[in-house]
């Protein structure tokens, strides 16, 4: 036989590769006529591979705490009273009875301006109230014995009253050539000096009133909510320095471009050391509310891009919570809308998705230390 293999193939190399067709051929048709198909030695596509182990992470366990809440925002200090002081005649300035930066009280005179005629048309003035009143009088008693119609004392009693208020107009024009502080304060600004001329409306100084002593913010949208008018306030200034005042206004609109409402807490200054303009941390607490005091590297996002937090439930599955950040501490953050109760994870949560089957280790220790996880047969964390 084997002599014939041998010819065969030297004869002729094309038979022998027709006879292996052939017989590859029968060996493949007898497995489905049997009913024995071959079986495929891959794995099932959801079969996992030799030795893979659902993920291992660290959790602990939290619970909700009384947490004293507060709403902390950085605001600027701003003059409660401030006036813009003008010229309410005409005239040349001749006098300037104070410098910048002078605490006055109302009434004070700061400019004096030149009379020019103004005493000459006073005289005027006054000489024909006499002049009219004397003759308002002959009328009158001309009428009470009918030998003067009632129109002729109708119109005597006009002159005179025509002349009283020349007078009146001239003695009140007299009087705003005396520029006087509207309200107790300091003098900002003096826009005009010794030998200028104003014209009525002229801006001549500015005050600005320090006590009370008010501090605006911009507070969030997620916070308006939580403050109410007349609850309690504490500014510290740059210089450490803490007062108490009580909140006097929360904007009924916010800004369009920035989403916020306008807040401002008033302050006692009567010694004036508060200056306006001063950068203030202002703090609003908001009362005691359930919260969970976490380190801020267990925050995550999820698909939709919402922050939260992720636990594992009783049956091990990952579940992930959305979250408020009520307060950053040093001690960590508190987390408002959580459940009571939960078992936080501390690490490995970047690394798993809810839903997912997870094994759990607790978190006795504040961080994975290298040595530790050698020592437990090579467990990682996904």
């Amino acid at each position: 036989m084997h002599v014939v293999k041998n010819f065969l193939v030297r004869r002729n190399p094309q038979v022998l590769a027709i006879l292996l067709a052939l017989g590859i051929g029968f060996w493949v048709a007898s497995g489905v006529v049997t009913g024995k198909a071959l079986r495929s030695k891959a794995p099932e596509p959801d079969a996992k591979p030799a030795g893979q182990v659902m993920n291992l992470v660290r959790v602990r366990p939290i619970t909700v705490e009384a947490h004293e809440g507060e709403v902390v925002m950085y605001g600027r200090t701003e003059a409660v009273t401030s006036a813009e002081l003008a010229a309410e005649t005409n005239g040349q300035v001749i006098r300037r009875h104070v410098a910048r930066g002078t605490w006055v009280k109302k009434g004070v005179a700061l400019f004096q301006l030149a009379m020019d005629d103004r005493n000459s048309r006073l005289e005027e003035a006054e000489a024909l109230v006499n002049y009219q009143t004397i003759a308002f009088n002959a009328a009158k008693r001309l009428s009470q014995k009918q030998f003067q119609s009632k129109v002729k004392l109708a119109e005597a009693r006009a002159s005179l009253a025509k002349a009283e208020a020349a007078l009146a107009s001239i003695r009140l024009d007299i009087r705003r050539t005396t520029v006087r502080a509207p309200i107790d304060g300091y003098v900002e600004t003096q826009t005009v000096d010794v030998g200028n001329y104003v014209k009525a409306g002229d801006v001549v100084a500015t005050l600005v009133s320090l006590n009370p002593m008010r501090i605006v913010a911009q507070v969030t949208e997620r916070n308006v909510t939580r403050l109410r008018k007349g609850g309690a306030a504490f500014a510290v200034l740059p210089n450490g320095r803490t007062l108490a005042g009580d909140v006097r206004y929360i904007s009924k609109v916010g800004r369009l471009e920035t989403r916020t409402f306008r807040v401002e807490v008033w302050i006692d200054n009567a010694d004036g050391t508060v200056l306006e303009g001063l950068t203030a941390e202002l703090k609003i607490p908001t009362g005691s509310e359930p919260a969970h005091l976490v380190s801020p590297a267990v925050l995550t996002l999820n698909d939709k891009g919402v922050m939260g937090v992720k636990a594992v439930s009783a049956a091990g599955r990952v579940v992930f919570h959305p979250v408020r950040i009520l307060a950053d501490t040093p001690e960590g953050i508190w987390l408002g809308g959580l459940p009571k109760k939960l078992n936080l994870i501390t690490v490995g949560q970047e690394f798993v998705r809810a839903g997912q089957m997870v094994r759990t280790k607790d978190d006795t220790a504040a961080m994975l230390i290298q040595g530790d996880a050698k020592s437990q047969n090579d467990e990682r964390y996904y």
